[in-house]
């Protein structure tokens, strides 16, 4: 049988192991974004600057609308620049996990191709590297140009997972972040293939207590229509948080439903003492639920905490 995933090809000025380390590897995943890509990358060749050599990794996601030639062309002008190419499109995240895996740097930066984020402030991301595992850039500046729909489910979303997090998380899922390629390899292997990979990694490393900074930074309206679906997405990402939240965070993802079930219980049983004057099957019955899900919950996060 076929590899459904296979081996992604490169092309550009530089292939692994054929240089020196590097300082930070700066990975873009690129789908569908002719209109975009190019002036994203020369706006990085041309504003970031940093003492040591970095790198530019731009993943190319199956594109098929004249991105991979713009790409290709790119690759021989650009001296940083290396491209990827995936046969077909595999997602957002799956994107980001080729270039990390071929990145030569201990620091990653990723952004977007779609010229929404201030590339120009790559180096304060990279800086704060060395004080945290983690820096995401929260869009919460005064600059911030950002749909009134997707700002709706985002408003809880977010205050899930700072329920989740135990802290609060300015922005979840933001694209442009830096973080230390020795951490994110401990978690790489429930990172998703879709859009998820950032908020899934915004948990991963507040839940098993990595220090994470956040950044305001401004955000500018994409150029290109997004692939984001906003109620498909949304529903994407609860499911995502929910699994994420039972998987690092079980004990205080359940803890509202088992104070639930414990208040139906006592009202049950205050029912049946002061009105019915019997215990009835429905009391019984939602003790017992109430007892197996904290049993549930205490168990997981024993088991979370043996295996971190």
């Amino acid at each position: 049988m076929s590899d459904p995933y296979p081996t992604p090809h490169s092309s550009g000025n530089q292939s692994p192991g054929s240089q020196s380390p590097v300082a930070f590897s700066i990975v873009i995943p690129c789908y569908n974004e002719v209109g975009a890509i190019e002036d994203t990358l020369r706006e990085i060749e041309s504003s970031v600057f940093w003492p040591d050599p970095y790198e530019v990794i731009v993943v190319n996601d199956g594109s098929r609308d004249g991105s991979t030639e713009v790409l290709e062309r790119l690759a021989e002008e650009l001296p940083k620049l290396r491209v990827l190419h995936h046969a077909r499109n595999r997602g957002y995240g799956a994107a980001l996990k080729s270039g990390i895996a071929v990145a030569y740097a201990p620091i990653i930066v990723i952004t977007d191709a779609d010229g929404t984020y201030p590339n120009h402030r790559i180096p304060e991301f990279v800086e704060g590297c060395a004080n945290f595992e983690m820096v995401i850039g929260s869009r919460t500046a005064d600059d911030v140009e950002y749909s009134k729909i997707r700002s709706i489910p985002k408003f809880f979303l977010k205050r899930w997972v700072s329920w989740l997090a135990g802290q609060p998380v300015p922005d979840m899922n933001s694209g442009l972040r830096a973080f230390r390629r020795s951490t994110i390899e401990h978690f790489i292997g429930i990172m998703p293939d879709g859009f998820s990979f950032t908020t899934t990694s915004t948990l991963a490393f507040l839940t098993n207590f990595r220090p994470v900074q956040f950044l305001p930074i401004g955000y500018k309206t994409r150029i290109g229509k997004s692939k984001i679906k906003p109620i498909r997405d949304t529903l994407r990402f609860s499911m995502l948080i929910l699994r994420t939240g039972m998987y690092f965070a079980p004990l205080r993802l359940l803890s509202p439903v088992i104070a639930l079930f414990a208040l139906l219980s006592l009202g049950s049983l205050a029912y049946d003492v002061f009105w019915v004057a019997n215990l009835s099957d429905k009391t019984t019955l939602l003790f017992m639920l109430t007892f197996n899900t904290a049993l549930f919950a205490l168990l997981a996060d024993m088991i979370d905490k043996r295996t971190r």
